[in-house]
């Protein structure tokens, strides 16, 4: 358990960081602390001593406790060698280690240094993570949104960043909330292609597999319908299975069900990445479901568990390194001044044949 005059330290810089108190501004008194937050006078001076030291606060002899930016100055912000943040969602999984090489690749090339952050794709951590990049004072920043799909509830941070003219991107996803520049894969047109291409080969009762608490599950939901709508197939919901993030470790058990409930009807399903696909045929080989002969299973991103995987999975490919280093340069070009830099830019994917589809025999 944190100690009081912790707890009181990590309110008041959460809020003047999130801008609900704005440099100058004077902090309630000593005594309105003591009540807010049912501690003694000793617990609040020793807060509010802390806050100066590290710059957040300045005390006015006589006149009160005010909002100081000396933290800013204090965390090295302000040297030649400018710091880029970089918040993901995750750091060693999937294909994360391949775009946060392609964004130290261009940051060395300019001599940047980077503060790597993650979230696991939770908004707590996300919140102590913009925290940390603000207290740093960051020159720039790199973000992948949490749960991107949700309502976020660390937005008055973004626009602390705004405010204090620190220059941002997004990559994989945006929050759709904020007016904000982003790199992304076109994530409709990724399930469209892997929809398009079941339905080329024959077959016409295709599940979906999608993650729903980000932006890119409800995008690549969108392209299986719009996929569905063109050739003038039935939508069926029971077709579909959703999860999110916090239901990711019942995926295997949930999959297992759905699985055998559909086994006589599904003859293929879209995947929300290669990483469920994977995760799909494993299911399959337990319920002795046969790959491609008796399932056709499209993944996506083109990871690096799909290259190396026992089974070649078809995927669509994913930008990763690429993407990384164009986030990076974005961010660069910016703190130099650059104008006309693009606001929205979306990857193009493309099929990669595996062994996992099957031609479907016309009856």
């Amino acid at each position: 358990m944190k100690p009081k005059y912790q707890v009181i330290i990590d309110d008041i810089k959460s809020k003047i960081l999130s801008g609900d108190y704005s440099v100058g501004e004077q902090i309630p008194t000593e005594s309105v602390m003591q009540e807010e937050y049912n501690v003694s006078r000793h617990t609040v001076r020793k807060a509010f001593l802390e806050l100066s030291n590290q710059g957040f606060l300045k005390s006015e002899k006589g006149s009160g406790t005010y909002v100081s930016n000396q933290y800013q100055s204090k965390s090295g912000g302000n040297s030649n060698n400018k710091t880029i943040g970089v918040i993901t969602t995750y750091i060693s999984d999937y294909i994360f280690p391949s775009i946060i090489r392609g964004i130290e690749g261009r940051l060395n090339e300019g001599n940047y240094s980077l503060l790597l952050a993650s979230t696991n794709n939770d908004v707590e951590q996300e919140k102590k993570a913009l925290e940390m990049m603000l207290s740093f004072g960051v020159d720039g920043l790199i973000i992948e949104p949490t749960k991107s799909n949700l309502y976020n509830p660390n937005i008055a941070y973004y626009l602390s960043f705004k405010e204090q003219d620190v220059p941002f991107i997004m990559i994989n996803a945006y929050y759709e909330e904020l007016d904000v520049p982003f790199f992304c894969l076109d994530d409709v047109q990724s399930s469209y292609l892997a929809t398009k291409e079941l339905i080329s080969k024959g077959h016409t009762q295709i599940g979906l597999i999608s993650k729903m608490d980000d932006l890119q599950g409800k995008y690549r939901m969108k392209g299986y319908l719009k996929a569905l709508g063109e050739a003038k197939l039935r939508f069926h919901p029971e077709q579909v299975l959703t999860f999110e993030t916090e239901t990711k470790p019942d995926l295997y058990t949930n999959l297992k069900d759905f699985l055998d409930e559909n086994r006589d009807v599904l003859t293929a399903i879209v995947c929300y990445n290669d990483e469920v696909g994977l995760e799909v045929a494993n299911v399959c080989r337990q319920l002795d479901i046969s790959i491609p002969e008796n399932l056709s299973i499209i993944g996506q991103d083109n990871s690096y568990i799909a290259k190396t995987a026992s089974i070649k999975l078809t995927t669509l490919t994913h930008p990763q390194e690429q993407m990384g280093r164009d986030a990076a340069d974005w961010v660069i070009k910016k703190l130099q001044g650059k104008k006309d830099l693009p606001n929205q830019t979306y990857y193009q994917p493309v099929l990669i044949e595996g062994e996992t589809v099957k031609e479907l025999e016309v009856q």
